[in-house]
């Protein structure tokens, strides 16, 4: 699961850091009494959301189930219903509020009667997989909790407490397991509670486990630290001319909009580039002289290029293309007048003095 980005230095922002979290039956237990408006469940299903996608899930790591209540109980899915996170969270994205009254003690009866059996998915105690449960609320409860919270506690389930708001706090310290300094969280509004993510991401690695790195995405590869990640593009380790693209083995080069790729996939010409090369070229070098098929170049055609119109088939029908003719003016400096003007393109360019035709 990911653990803070804070835990080690982070370079250049993009290393996730991670750890491996305890495989657990986990049940949200969600409040969704008349207290809590629409956009306020949510939130919650947001933080459901969330906290799952720290979560190892699968039939043989974490499992997972949501119990809903108000003056009612429903259990939305079960421990053993979902075993990935797409569907785990399609499900959670499809929960619908109760509203009615605030029955906190039923819930945890049905915790302890339905959610947490091994028929409902829950692992038989011999493997020693840790039943947790996550209460959210907002309200003080319209039942009595602790006999019942005593009661679940007893069974082995761990209840972490969350209340939201109005909460009623001596409520809260006795649904939950202790110490109660680390299983009773308050926050102001429901606005705030995706900040609790990290706490439980945090709490649920592994006792002592060592912080592990991936990087985004999982496109870069880890440098030998194991604790930041070998990026060419960001680390200036390339020869692109313009844009460097990151891959998991190396990099590639890629053009600004306007420029192609030359061929030592590096560097990068304007697609004007050809056209005023040859354009200029024939413009200053250009002198009526006979070009080397023997053809006499037009009168109303010296000075400048001189273009032949050709028509090209394909699939797709005829198209027009331009083709410049056999150079007629011979230049003897092309190569070295072409690094000139691409020069000078580039130039213009970088001072957006040439324009996008």
């Amino acid at each position: 699961m990911r653990c803070s980005i804070t835990y080690l230095c982070c370079y250049l922002c993009l290393v996730w850091r991670t750890c491996k979290s305890r495989p657990l039956d986990l049940v949200f237990v969600i409040d969704s009494s008349r207290s809590v408006r629409p956009s306020e469940f949510e939130l919650v299903k947001t933080f459901i959301s969330d906290m799952i996608d720290t979560l190892e899930i699968s039939e043989v790591t974490t499992r997972v189930a949501v119990v809903n209540y108000a003056s009612t109980v429903r259990i939305e899915f079960h421990l053993k219903t979902h075993f990935n996170k797409v569907n785990m969270k399609k499900a959670v994205a499809q929960i619908q509020p109760l509203s009615a009254g605030t029955m906190t003690g039923l819930a945890i009866k049905d915790l302890m009667d339905s959610a947490f059996k091994e028929e409902s998915g829950t692992r038989p105690r011999s493997l020693n997989i840790p039943k947790v449960a996550i209460i959210v609320t907002d309200g003080r409860p319209q039942d009595k909790v602790d006999e019942v919270s005593a009661q679940a506690r007893a069974t082995g389930i761990e209840i972490y407490a969350i209340g939201v708001g109005r909460a009623d706090m001596e409520s809260l310290r006795q649904m939950a397991s202790t110490p109660l300094d680390d299983h009773v969280f308050y926050v102001e509004t429901y606005g705030v509670i995706e900040k609790l993510t990290s706490k439980f991401r945090e709490t649920f690695c592994f006792p002592g486990a060592t912080p592990s790195c991936e990087c985004y995405g999982s496109l870069l590869p880890l440098k030998p630290n194991r604790q930041t990640c070998f990026d060419p593009c960001a680390a200036g380790n390339h020869d692109c001319e313009q844009i460097c693209v990151s891959t998991a083995s190396s990099y590639y080069c890629r053009c600004q909009d306007g420029f192609v790729l030359n061929p030592d996939k590096k560097t990068c010409s304007s697609k004007m580039l050809d056209f005023l090369i040859i354009t200029m070229c024939f413009l200053f070098c250009c002198n009526g002289s006979k070009p080397s098929s023997g053809e006499q170049i037009k009168p109303e055609h010296q000075g400048m290029w001189y273009i032949q119109k050709r028509r090209h088939v394909t699939k797709k029908g005829l198209l027009s293309r331009a083709l410049a003719t056999t150079d007629p003016c011979k230049c003897e400096s092309l190569k070295a007048f072409q690094k000139t003007v691409q020069s000078s393109i580039q130039s213009l360019t970088s001072r957006h003095i040439l324009l996008k035709l």
